[in-house]
């Protein structure tokens, strides 16, 4: 399972690159689109492959539950990873883009409320996901690891929201 999700990140920023690639260098948009695109084939395969592994009988496991939460994270980040990308492209290979620039103040403030929402998401996606697992396999087989990644996520979101709410709360200075 591990080797799934693994084998999934890899073709996820391949394709980023190829679609890149394809943006600049080739100058052939729709084929970049398209590039872009195959990313959501990849979590749906990803998703298809968990299921197929779960019917199958293999015990519920942490790894299952890393598969929702990449699928969630892919998802809700998805569009924010493609950009990062993009900048980062442009800057290391075209040598255009504009200069990285540090938010402080109110500026990171919202940033980082924008990041907290996309978490947020990520997270409603992922625990979705991972109690449609639960009920999908029933109790055929232990689910409480699955409800442990839960758990442990639902610990990260809070610390990513007190750690964002700061840079509301307390911004930082130029």
């Amino acid at each position: 399972m591990i080797a799934w999700i693994i084998a999934a990140e890899i073709a996820f920023w391949i394709v980023i690159l190829f679609g890149l690639v394809a943006r600049y260098i080739l100058k052939k948009p729709k084929l970049s689109f398209f590039l872009f695109s195959l990313t959501l084939v990849i979590d749906s395969l990803l998703i298809l492959l968990t299921a197929i592994d779960l019917k199958a009988g293999t015990p519920a496991s942490i790894s299952h539950g890393i598969a929702a939460i990449y699928i969630g994270v892919s998802i809700a980040y998805g569009k924010t990873m493609i950009s990062w990308a993009d900048e980062q492209f442009q800057r290391w290979f075209l040598k255009t883009g504009d200069k990285k620039v540090r938010l402080t103040g109110s500026a990171k403030g919202k940033h980082e409320i924008k990041m907290l929402i996309r978490h947020v998401v990520a997270f409603l996606i992922g625990t979705g996901l991972l109690s449609i697992t639960a009920l999908y396999i029933g109790s055929q087989s232990d689910t409480s690891s699955l409800f442990q990644v839960m758990k442990v996520w639902g610990i990260v979101l809070t610390i990513d929201a007190i750690i964002s709410i700061s840079y509301v709360i307390f911004p930082s200075q130029k």
